[in-house]
């Protein structure tokens, strides 16, 4: 299908940027995620319809009521499976450089969190082409069929550089938050490009 035309859209939320040179934060989730009464609630929910602050703070508090949901762990978490964290891994890495810049992520058993910088491609495009493939390579290894991924995902893009902070940070300490390892670092899934890891520890400027 040919790729929509780049600029601000609308997937029924917010409105969303989609610009080459934009740094956004993206979180996917596997179809089976968040519960039945998540998803009626989800549904029941007035979207924010414009950009008031009034329309931010709901978004705000949706996004941390889906974030919640997701760390409880429902869903058959088969992003805990070494074989399937590492067959996304895997894709995650293969067009860094290329058609992205990776900058950093975090493979929870239900979830991902990516923070990626876009070129020329559109970013739908990019996290369709990560969910494809993973899985397939998933559903071999696990031995297992059917849909993986949820058909959304989350994105915002990145306004400043204490924004990125907040975005790396989270990427390193969502399992920690989640309750899966006691430090920050420990999670085999959880992967920040070198440069960025010092600057957010105060060894190196941000170039």
């Amino acid at each position: 299908m040919p790729e929509a035309p780049r600029g601000w859209r609308n997937r029924g939320r917010l409105p969303h940027a989609d610009f080459a040179g934009l740094t956004q934060a993206v979180t996917f989730r596997l179809d089976d995620a968040l519960p039945t009464e998540a998803l009626r609630q989800l549904a029941e929910r007035p979207v924010p319809s414009g950009d008031t602050l009034v329309d931010q703070r709901a978004a705000v508090l949706l996004r941390e009521r889906l974030q919640a949901w997701l760390d409880a762990g429902h869903g058959s978490c088969v992003l805990g499976d070494p074989r399937a964290r590492q067959a996304l891994r895997d894709e995650l890495h293969r067009f860094d450089g290329e058609r992205y810049r990776l900058d950093g992520y975090c493979v929870m058993p239900n979830h991902v969190h990516v923070v990626v910088g876009v070129g020329e491609i559109l970013l739908g495009s990019i996290v369709q082409a990560w969910k494809g493939a993973s899985s397939r390579y998933i559903n071999l290894a696990l031995g297992r069929t059917g849909r993986l991924w949820g058909r959304e995902y989350q994105d915002r893009f990145i306004r400043d550089e204490g924004h990125l902070v907040a975005a790396l940070r989270y990427v390193r300490e969502n399992p920690v938050k989640a309750g899966l390892v006691g430090e920050a670092g420990l999670w085999p899934g959880t992967w920040l490009r070198e440069d960025l890891e010092q600057w957010l520890d105060g060894g190196c400027a941000l170039s």
